[in-house]
């Protein structure tokens, strides 16, 4: 007999999702947890972010109001919001650690290291399960050049009690430009550095340029093409040097240069279960060369975007492979995207830049959205879409460029997967006057065959 049915190596989205799923259909389950419960994106990662975005988004919405019916926008209170940070979010840790217990969910404090296919060890302990299923999500990568331990990662910046004068981010990947849009708005100095000609080189090309010249505008500096090859401590902060000459100046030096599979010290080898850097390998059903040890969400070596929903969808995939309710391998709807800058940055489905390549599969149309729409969408008149449409009349893949850009590409998303047409969408009658109608009017007319 084993412990229980099934040990998660992990707590986060990758892990919780299907645990609680297999409890709630009978199955005994154990945690094994080294860190907070809830992972990463809940207690260090997504959620910290967006709690900490929430008065930047209000306060770039009323700046479009500023002189016109609003003498003065604020400011906000750095130290006070952080504070206010840690109370909801260090709330969260042992909510979730009595919910579980409450549930029935044992959890198992330290870091786990697997001995046989049925076997982790915990310290001084073991925990034997029928199925096993790893979920140790990712960490920043920090750059391997001298100098290294002065670079801060993401969960370093998230718990920063004063914003720093100057900070100098390695990488214009999504962590460094969304922490840049908060720091600009405060008022501190911004420089940028990245290896790549481009920022944010997995978004439409025009609409990452229209929020670096924002940001440029906001008096950010970038260095495009520029790779780091050394950050030295000096009498005043930090100086970042790179390979091609250029030296920067700084009080802050935060890596935005990627994430790595947390796959080490996990008795891997020993099982000839493959991992890299990039993550653990899996079949399409998401098991790993052991049949009975899955793994789940940003650990796993793959091609889909690591973010936590992906990691729910695999968790409760998983749960469903255990309980014998399907037996067909994973298949993944269409992903949103989203940045979250000030204006956000959306994508799914076929990307607009690729899309255009292939004009004989795909109509790509841009739409200037904005300036026709600025009587309802707040003054912000630099909106802007951009819808792929395929041969059939279906749409295939959207951008959007614009505060209410979450949403929008959710919204999107749902026609994209539901395969809707105009003729559907006309059959719906949604809430007037929103930005989800004028979305719909605008899309409806487009969505025909070619």
């Amino acid at each position: 007999m084993y412990d229980v049915d099934v040990a998660f190596i992990g707590s986060g989205h990758a892990c919780n999702h299907g645990a609680i799923a297999l409890r709630i259909a009978g199955k005994s389950v154990a945690f094994i947890e080294e860190d907070k419960m809830g992972g990463t994106c809940t207690n260090y990662g997504c959620d910290a972010k967006i709690l900490l975005d929430g008065p930047f988004e209000y306060m770039e919405g009323l700046k479009r109001y500023e002189g016109l019916c609003v003498s003065s926008v604020g400011t906000i209170d750095w130290p006070a919001l952080m504070a206010y940070k840690k109370k909801v979010i260090g709330s969260l840790d042992p909510l979730l650690g009595q919910l579980f217990t409450k549930m029935g969910i044992e959890t198992v404090h330290g870091h786990g290291t697997l001995t046989d296919a049925h076997t982790v060890k915990v310290g001084d302990r073991t925990v034997t399960a029928e199925y096993i299923v790893i979920g140790t999500g990712q960490r920043d990568a920090i750059l391997p050049v001298p100098g290294k331990e002065y670079i801060h990662d993401s969960k370093d910046f998230l718990s920063i009690d004063e914003m720093p004068d100057h900070i100098v981010f390695l990488g214009a990947g999504i962590i460094s430009m969304e922490f840049a849009s908060m720091a600009l708005m405060l008022g501190k100095q911004v420089t940028i550095i990245e290896f790549a000609p481009r920022a944010l080189a997995a978004y439409p090309e025009q609409y990452v340029s229209d929020i670096v010249k924002k940001m440029e505008s906001q008096g950010a500096v970038f260095h495009f093409n520029a790779p780091v090859s050394e950050v030295v401590r000096t009498d005043s902060g930090f100086e970042v040097r790179t390979s091609n000459g250029i030296t920067v100046q700084g009080d802050y030096v935060l890596g935005g240069t990627g994430r790595v599979a947390n796959v080490e010290d996990l008795g891997l080898e020993g099982l000839g279960i493959e991992a890299s850097k990039r993550g653990i390998k899996v079949d399409d059903h998401l098991r790993t060369s052991v049949p009975n040890i899955y793994a789940s969400g940003d650990v796993v070596d793959s091609s889909e975007p690591k973010l936590t929903p992906v990691a729910e969808f695999d968790s409760n995939y998983i749960a469903a492979q255990i309980l014998g309710l399907s037996t067909e391998p994973i298949r993944y709807p269409v992903i949103p995207n989203l940045v979250f800058t000030l204006p956000r940055i959306a994508q799914v489905g076929v990307p607009s830049d690729a899309a255009a390549k292939e004009p004989e599969k795909y109509r790509v149309v841009p739409v200037p959205y904005g300036p026709q729409n600025e009587w309802i969408d707040n003054r912000e008149t630099d909106i802007s879409l951009t819808f792929v449409i395929d041969k059939e009349g279906h749409l295939a893949g959207a951008a959007v460029y614009g505060s209410d850009g979450g949403p929008w590409i959710d919204f999107l998303t749902l026609i994209i997967n539901e395969k809707l047409t105009g003729a559907d969408l006309r059959r719906m009658i949604f809430a007037f006057p929103t930005q989800t109608y004028m979305l719909v009017s605008t899309l409806v007319p487009l969505l025909q065959p070619a």
